[in-house]
């Protein structure tokens, strides 16, 4: 079953889109190739940085693009200005939580971010991906 919890309008169509432009340091630009489609898109996430690696976190849970990643690992991220190819592998259940634990600690001031990961409690509903650039 996909869990997951659908960002509301605001966040989707005014805040994903103006986020980047403020919060360059801290959002970046990942763009996937549509499972289905094909075609590319992007969308802002927060790079987690911990112990000399990064990682992607849906913390909305199973999101459209962490499926486009399982099918695809291959990706662009872009921060700073700077735009990387990448390949990602997904972290098993059993590494998470303390992942979870440090992008909670790094990024739940973030407006929703504390608030998802509390209505979405078990690790499994949170797929991680392990960057390799």
């Amino acid at each position: 079953m996909r869990v997951y919890l659908k960002p509301p309008w605001m966040q989707r169509h005014v805040a994903n889109r103006l986020v980047p432009l403020f919060q360059r340091s801290m959002i970046s630009r990942l763009t996937v190739k549509g499972r289905r489609s094909g075609r590319e898109r992007t969308v802002p996430v927060a790079v987690l940085k911990q112990g000399g690696e990064r990682y992607l976190v849906s913390y909305r849970g199973l999101s459209d693009w962490a499926l486009n990643l399982r099918a695809t690992p291959e990706a662009r991220l872009t921060s700073g200005g700077r735009t990387e190819t990448i390949t990602v592998e997904e972290v098993p259940e059993a590494d998470r939580p303390p992942l979870l634990a440090e992008y909670r600690d790094a990024y739940g001031s973030m407006p929703t971010v504390t608030g998802v990961l509390d209505a979405l409690p078990d690790p499994a509903d949170h797929p991680v991906f392990r960057i390799r650039a």
